[in-house]
C-alpha cells in the first residue's frame, strides 16, 4: 500500500494522531500492522532524474562500478538462500496438502524480492493527523467517484445488500479506500511476496501460513499463479483480502464456480467484503458513528471505549447530535475523540468495531464510515479540527513517555506508541495541571512537559 500517502492497494496504511481509541484484537491485513499509529510523511516516489548530455570520459571509475555491483551481488546471494528455503518449504507445503504440481507451477521462476523486505521493515518517523488523513480518504473527488460506483453497480450492490444485510454504501467505501474503486489493486506477484516475507523470518510464521493459504487457493482453481497479484504484503483484489481471509470469507456471488476477486468485474470482491462484515456482526440500520456535541462540563475521562451508555443516557449528560437532538437509540455507544477535546466528537456503535476487523486503525474506520455516509448523501463533519496542530513524531512520542514517567505519571514503557497506559498518564498529567483531561498527546502538551 503506499507512498506518501497513497490510499489503496500496495500502499502502507495510514495514521494518525495520538489519542485514538484501542484497536481491535486483529485486522485483515498486515501492512504496518504491528503499529498502526504511524504513516510516513517523508517517504515519496523517487524523483525524476534529468540526465545531462553525455561527456566522453575515458578514465575508468572502479569505485562507482564497485558500488553499483554490490547490491547485485547481495541480491544474488539472498536469492540463492531463498531458493534453498523454497526447497525446504516444498516439503512442508506437501505435508499440508499442497500437491507437487500446484507447488511447482506456483514457484516457477519465482525469485527473492528485496523491495518487499524494504517495505516490511520501514519504520516511519512521522505521523499523519486524523484531519490530514480524512482530507484524502473522504475527498470531494473520492465521494464523487463513490457515488458514480454506486450508480454504475446499482443492481449488483442492491443484490449484495439484500443477501448479506450490509449497506451498499459501506461496501463501496471499503472498495474506495482499499483500491480506489478497483483502479489500484496491486501488481506484486503474491506468491513471490509472501515467500520472500516467509523466508525473511521476521514474521515468518504468519507469512508462511498466508503462503500455504495462497497455494490452497491456487489448488482450488480460483485463479492462476501469475494472475494472483496484490500488495507487497499479499493483500489481494478489489478489497484487499489476505489469503487466509479469502479462504474463510470469499464468496462466488456470480455463481461461475470461482471466487474471483482479481478480475475487472468487482462482483465477487464486493460480495466477499459484505460477507466478511456480516460474519463479524454487522447490524443493518445501525450507524457506525454519529457526530455529537459535548456539554461544557463534559467529563473527558468518560470518552472511553469501555464506557458504553445508551444514546438517551448520553443525552441526559448533555451529549447530543449536532442538530441539538438526542441521538437515535441504536444500542450501546461510547464517545470517541479522535483529536481530543478540540476536534470532532463521535458517538460510536457496535458497527464501528465490525469495521475494525478489516483494519484496526481508528482513522481508517472513521474514513470508511464517513465516506459511506458522504456517498449516501450526508454532509461533511460540522465540527472543526485543530489544524494548527501537528502529530508527534515517533521520537517525540518516546520523549513524551519519558518525561511523563519522570514526572511521576508512569506510561509503563517507552515505545513511542500512544496506547491506553500512555493515555491514562496523559490524562493524569493534564488533571494535575488543571487542563482539559482529554488524553490527547499533543505537541503543546509535550512543550509543557519540557
Amino acid at each position: 500500500m503506499r507512498w506518501a500517502v497513497t490510499l489503496g492497494a500496495g500502499s502502507a496504511v495510514f495514521i494518525f494522531g495520538s489519542a485514538l481509541a484501542q484497536p481491535a484484537p486483529s485486522s485483515m491485513r498486515p501492512e504496518l500492522r504491528p503499529d498502526l499509529e504511524t504513516v510516513s510523511r517523508t517517504q515519496t516516489l523517487d524523483p525524476v532524474v534529468i540526465a545531462k548530455p553525455s561527456v566522453a570520459r575515458p578514465q575508468s571509475r572502479p569505485a562507482s562500478l564497485t558500488q553499483a555491483a554490490a547490491p547485485a551481488v547481495a541480491d544474488s546471494a539472498a536469492d540463492a538462500a531463498f531458493q534453498d528455503w523454497i526447497k525446504g518449504f516444498r516439503t512442508r507445503a506437501r505435508n499440508q496438502g499442497i500437491s507437487g504440481t500446484t507447488f511447482d507451477r506456483a514457484f516457477d521462476g519465482v525469485r527473492y524480492d528485496p523491495d518487499v523486505i524494504k517495505r516490511d521493515r520501514n519504520q516511519s518517523e512521522f505521523t499523519k493527523t486524523i484531519w490530514d488523513y480524512l482530507d484524502g480518504a473522504v475527498s470531494d473527488s473520492r465521494v464523487r467517484n463513490g457515488k458514480a460506483a454506486l450508480r454504475d453497480h446499482a443492481r449488483t450492490l442492491d443484490a449484495i445488500e439484500a443477501r448479506y444485510g450490509v449497506e451498499k454504501e459501506v461496501v463501496v467505501a471499503v472498495w474506495g479506500l482499499e483500491s480506489a474503486f478497483g483502479a489500484v489493486r496491486g501488481s506484486n506477484d503474491v506468491i513471490r511476496s509472501l515467500a520472500t516475507l516467509a523466508h525473511d523470518g521476521r514474521r515468518g510464521a504468519f507469512f508462511e501460513a498466508q503462503l500455504i493459504a495462497a497455494l490452497t487457493i491456487l489448488q482450488s482453481g480460483d485463479t492462476s499463479p501469475r494472475n494472483m497479484t496484490g500488495s507487497w504484503a499479499g493483500a489481494m483484489g478489489h478489497t484487499q483480502f489476505m489469503p487466509t481471509s479469502y479462504l474463510d470469507h470469499a464468496v462466488d456471488f456470480t455463481a461461475d464456480g470461482k471466487r474471483d476477486i482479481w478480475s475487472d468485474d468487482p462482483t465477487d470482491a464486493l460480495a466477499s467484503t459484505a460477507a466478511y462484515l456480516a460474519k463479524f456482526g454487522w447490524t443493518k440500520g445501525q450507524p457506525w458513528g454519529v457526530e455529537v456535541t459535548l456539554p461544557g462540563n463534559f467529563n473527558y475521562a468518560s470518552a472511553n471505549r469501555k464506557n458504553t451508555r445508551s444514546p438517551a443516557e448520553w443525552a441526559r449528560l448533555g451529549v447530543v447530535g449536532v442538530d441539538g437532538a438526542p441521538v437515535g437509540d441504536h444500542g450501546p455507544a461510547s464517545i470517541l475523540l479522535p483529536a481530543g477535546g478540540q476536534g470532532v466528537a463521535l458517538m460510536i456503535f457496535d458497527n464501528f468495531g465490525v469495521i475494525e476487523r478489516y483494519n484496526s486503525a481508528d482513522a481508517y474506520v472513521i474514513g470508511i464510515g464517513h465516506l459511506s455516509d458522504r456517498i449516501g448523501g450526508a454532509p461533511p463533519f460540522r465540527g472543526d479540527w485543530p489544524r494548527g496542530d501537528r502529530a508527534l513524531t515517533y521520537s517525540e512520542r518516546k520523549e513524551m513517555q519519558r518525561r511523563l514517567t519522570a514526572a511521576g505519571f508512569n506510561t509503563q514503557g517507552i515505545d513511542g506508541r500512544i496506547g491506553p497506559k500512555t493515555l491514562d498518564a496523559v490524562r493524569a498529567f493534564q488533571q494535575s495541571q488543571g487542563l482539559t483531561a482529554d488524553g490527547y498527546a499533543s505537541l503543546g502538551l509535550l512543550k509543557r512537559l519540557r
